[in-house]
This record gives C-alpha cells, structure tokens and sequence, in this order.
C-alpha cells in the first residue's frame, strides 16, 4: 500500500493560508513554511484524510501530503490538489564569484 509523509504547515500560518484567494493549478510551497510529521499508509490522499479525521491530529488545510515518489498535494477547504516545493536559489560561493568576476569583459 502506497505511504504518504504528511508536512503539518506552521501553526502561525494557518490563518494566512485560511484568507488567501483559491487559484486554479498546482500550488507553490515553501519547506520552511512546513514541519515534517508522521508517516501514513492509505491507497489515496483522500483515504488518508479518512483516516486521520478522528484523531487527535487530523488533517487541516494547509497540510501536505507527499507520496513516495515526490508529489505533493495540499489540502485545501475544496480537497486536495497537486502542490510543488518552492526551493530558494542556491547562492554562488566566494570562489564561483571571484572566477565570475575576473572572467567578464572589462
């Protein structure tokens, strides 16, 4: 049976993440916005969500799941939908930079 790790959004987020418009597509996330949490085993998200939804911690909005494969979807208050990690650019270092410099025209 397929697993999903579920990343709970940042309690200080929740009420953001509640007044911001819907948007149609894949919604973009940021990790540091998210905590890794437990691991679950359900044939679909929705299955998942069904199972978490008497416990004590169950699924809100905001919360992600990501299959074993890598692809996310969020729950939002319509259901799930597809979701992509946002990474930042990874910044050159003194070296990348000082070759970058001295390799311009002048």
């Amino acid at each position: 049976m397929p697993s999903f790790c579920i990343h709970r959004l940042k309690d200080h987020l929740h009420q953001s993440f509640r007044g911001a418009p819907h948007v149609s597509g894949a919604a973009h996330v940021k990790p540091r916005d998210y905590q890794p949490g437990e691991t679950i085993e359900a044939a679909t998200p929705y299955a998942a969500f069904f199972a978490l939804k008497e416990t004590p911690a169950p699924l809100v909005p905001g919360d992600l799941l990501e299959a074993e494969g890598g692809a996310l979807r969020i729950y939002k208050f319509v259901g799930f939908e597809e979701a992509q990690w946002v990474l930042p650019e990874a910044k050159p270092d003194a070296a990348t930079e000082e070759v970058l410099a001295n390799s311009a025209p002048e």
